[in-house]
């Protein structure tokens, strides 16, 4: 089963345990030989849970349309009882979770089988996952490069073929920001379109939600049908879908009204491969009945880098205070990497006035981008300004902490603004650069349309598939 195995995506191998044309332990059985093979060379898995999911494996239903799909957790938030939540870091190395968070719950009653979990950088902070608790994440497409961050393990598993599909969250494009470096598909839904408790109520004031990275648009779409909807005690929750997401793939878009934008909000360059990525993906769609027209949309100001870190620093500061006073500890710098600690130390100087203006910055942001959806359907841009980079390009421990902020807000810079807004945007692998190295498209639509962007996302995937086209590594 092993090489059909990789050939299957998620809805594909569950189709196969429900026909008993094999089991879910057959399954588990491919991913692991899959993981021992490649897993020391790629860095994508950091904690193995094999024996957990061998033992749970009598308990997995088989007429489900995930059910008895190998499946891996990113190492950050999501609590799985009796396993470490490191959060990428070595001062949680001792955070053992006492009960499954309802992401995981619902990943779990779906049928998905948990055998590990998936490297990040410490509390998802950058865009690349090269933590200093264990080795980097390397990209299967070349092992020279970041597989990015923070969702870079799992990614990183699934362009490798370990799993078709695997959990991630998205902070400022953490999601997207892998997929687009990893080769696959990646969607950041709505804001409170999946849940965030029982422990938390929302995630950096709404900016970061979960979901997962894929090698199809359809087992994104079915992943978000098995999680999607408010739990017990929800501050607020996205608009409810019309139908199924999976009813979404294959469903006709219309003709959209699309924005290009391919300028960058500080006025730096585009990497030409990045640019031509968008401009081939407007000219795609524009072959495909949809209106296409460039914009330059004035989403983001001098206020929202800071108020960004407001809010980051802040939520980091309380993490560690929390954790810290739970066991009995004291967080000192050396338990940290460096900018780490310089944020948390930030947030924690913060007053609760700098918190409530960042907020308010950040919804201001909201209004604009909720504007540009008054006259436009999507809005198509590159994921990253520039392919994916070298590994130690982004640092975490360094001597010259001013000079990283600016190389990760170079990053973000066409992600964030949705973390901000809380509107849905997805990471497609359209476009390769002379190298190899995959590049990514990001289609953005209105606030709880995540149907608009499944269904354009595949329809791009039928006319320029991107399914067999995988990493040697």
């Amino acid at each position: 089963m092993s090489t059909d195995y990789e050939r299957h995506d998620a809805l594909a191998l569950a189709a196969l345990i429900r026909t008993r044309a094999v089991s879910p332990r057959e399954l588990l059985a491919a991913a692991l030989a899959r993981l021992d093979a490649c897993n020391a060379k790629l860095g994508a898995v950091c904690a193995d849970h094999r024996d957990l999911a061998i033992a749970g494996l009598r308990d997995v239903p088989v007429d489900g349309a995930l059910a008895g799909v190998p499946f891996l957790l990113k190492d950050l938030h999501a609590t799985f009882t009796g396993t470490v939540t490191g959060n990428g870091s070595a001062f949680f190395r001792d955070n053992v979770a006492t009960h499954d968070s309802e992401l995981v719950k619902r990943y779990r009653r779906a049928g998905l089988v948990v055998f590990g979990k998936t490297a990040t950088p410490e509390f998802g902070l950058t865009v690349t996952t090269e933590p200093a608790i264990g080795a980097p994440t390397r990209n299967p497409w070349n092992l020279a490069f970041t597989a990015g961050g923070s969702s870079g393990g799992s990614a990183a598993a699934v362009a490798a073929g370990i799993v078709p599909v695997a959990h991630a969250s998205d902070g400022g494009g953490s999601i997207r920001i892998p997929a687009s470096c990893c080769g696959l598909f990646g969607l950041k839904p709505t804001r409170g379109r999946n849940p965030a408790g029982p422990d938390r109520g929302e995630g950096w004031a709404g900016m970061s939600t979960e979901h997962v990275v894929s090698r199809s648009v359809r087992d994104s779409a079915a992943c978000l049908d098995a999680t999607a909807g408010p739990d017990v005690g929800a501050p607020y929750a996205a608009p409810p879908p019309a139908r199924p997401f999976l009813d979404e793939v294959g469903a006709d878009p219309g003709r959209l009204r699309i924005g290009l934008l391919l300028t960058t909000h500080d006025g730096s360059p585009l990497h030409p491969e990045c640019e031509r990525a968008a401009r081939d993906a407007a000219l795609l769609a524009e072959s495909l009945g949809h209106h296409v027209e460039q914009v330059v949309p004035a989403f983001l100001d001098e206020q929202f880098a800071d108020a960004f870190r407001t809010i980051i620093g802040g939520n980091v500061a309380m993490a560690i205070r929390r954790h810290a006073q739970r066991m009995g500890k004291v967080a000192t710098a050396a338990d940290f990497e460096t900018l780490t600690w310089l944020l948390a130390g930030m947030g924690a100087q913060r007053t609760a006035a700098d918190y409530a203006d960042a907020v308010r910055v950040i919804h201001l942001v909201g209004r604009r981008v909720g504007a540009f959806f008054e006259t436009h359907d999507v809005l198509l841009s590159p994921t990253l300004p520039d392919p994916p980079q070298p590994l130690g390009h982004f640092r975490m421990t360094t001597d010259t902490p001013e000079l990283e902020g600016p190389k990760v807000a170079r990053a973000t810079m066409f992600t964030s603004m949705f973390n901000a807004s809380g509107h849905p945007a997805a990471s497609l692998p359209l476009h390769r650069t002379p190298d190899g190295l995959p590049v990514g498209v990001q289609i953005a639509g209105r606030y709880g349309d995540e149907a608009t962007l499944i269904r354009l996302a595949a329809q791009f995937e039928v006319a320029k598939p991107w399914f067999d086209r995988r990493p040697a590594a």
